[in-house]
């Protein structure tokens, strides 16, 4: 499962570099930035570049699942202490 976040990071990454010149953005930021947020730096980078359907649309999921994620471990943590 880590190999698949990996997967997506550098996918997004890469996307963000390419992208990032056609909008006179900064590519070597907006590709640090991808690599280590992930699809909330691309969700960021749409609605910066007026996308932003679909870049708020992708931040809303993007936020509820990492919050559902924390949920899941706090929900473990607990039940591993009860």
């Amino acid at each position: 499962m880590e190999g698949l976040g990996l997967i997506i990071n550098i996918l997004t990454t890469v996307y963000l570099a390419v992208d990032a010149r056609k909008h006179n953005k900064s590519p070597i930021l907006w590709a640090i930035l991808g690599f280590v947020f992930g699809l909330l730096a691309l969700a960021v980078y749409f609605i910066r570049t007026e996308r932003k359907l679909i870049g708020w649309i992708l931040l809303v999921v993007v936020s509820i699942v990492y919050i559902l994620i924390i949920l899941f471990f706090i929900a473990v943590l607990f039940m591993s202490f009860s």
